[in-house]
């Protein structure tokens, strides 16, 4: 079994990597043996990551990008080739969220959310996987997509929106990349509180988490783990594509 999940001579991108959930995530890659890039705007929050897998004999670097501005893109993931040759994992976790009402909603806001989420995902994945193709590696791609994205959350309007249309390219891309021996999959996470919103969580709004999630509690990062090397592995999930796996603690299941 644990020859199932070994990830070692992969290397994984972990766009995201340097946030709450996606630094998690690239410490489980490295955790099973992958070489692990740590790509995010905040290059410091990225070496913190890159230091905590290294103190546990892991292997990683941290570079910094901004999906939101392609052009940094472009470039780290020339960086990342000339570091590692190539890559079989790419985690697209990058995130931006927003408490602005329907009403209140400027397009600037609109769009910067949507720039980071949706259009930075989009092209990003384009970049990486385009060389991908190039350097003949198979492998997968996993999307960080939210509960919000199949059941749209008060207070969260954009997100929401953004990770809807996340779920729609995942499936679409698992389709364009198939011949490529690329696979395509999306993590719907349930309420794992981190920087983007413990902001909004009021006592009532917990509340009503809770009374919609049948474990009663929140999910603590550690816990998308399993569900990404499970995805990321060719032994463990070869013939899985397009698919969304729910790490949610039975958030979805629920109706009143």
């Amino acid at each position: 079994m644990s020859d199932l999940f070994n990830l070692s001579g992969k290397v994984a991108v972990a766009i995201g990597g340097n946030s709450v959930l996606g630094g998690a995530i690239a410490k489980g890659f490295a955790e099973h043996g992958a070489k692990v890039a740590i790509v995010g705007r905040d290059l410091e929050k990225a070496e913190l990551i890159v230091k905590e897998i290294i103190a546990s004999g892991g292997d990683a670097k941290a570079f910094q990008a901004d999906v939101s501005d392609l052009k940094t893109v472009e470039q780290v993931a020339e960086e990342i080739e000339d570091w590692s040759g190539g890559w079989d994992i790419i985690l697209n976790a990058p995130g931006q969220n927003s408490a602005t009402p329907f009403m209140e909603l400027e397009p600037d806001e609109w769009d910067s959310i949507m720039d980071v989420n949706l259009r930075g995902l989009v092209f990003s994945t384009q970049i990486f996987a385009k060389r991908m193709i190039n350097q003949k590696r198979k492998g997968s791609i996993i999307n960080i997509s939210s509960v919000s994205s199949t059941t749209p959350l008060s207070k969260v309007f954009t997100y929401s929106a953004s990770k809807a249309g996340v779920n729609n390219i995942t499936q679409f891309l698992a389709k364009e990349f198939a011949a490529n021996g690329i696979r395509v999959n999306a993590i719907i996470p349930g309420f794992f509180p981190a920087e983007q919103n413990r902001k909004i969580l009021s006592e009532d709004r917990v509340n009503s988490i809770m009374n919609h999630t049948p474990l009663n509690r929140f999910g603590v990062p550690e816990e998308l783990k399993g569900a990404a090397i499970y995805l990321a592995s060719d032994k463990a999930s070869g013939f899985v594509t397009g698919t969304f796996l729910r790490v949610d603690g039975g958030f979805g299941s629920m109706t009143i």
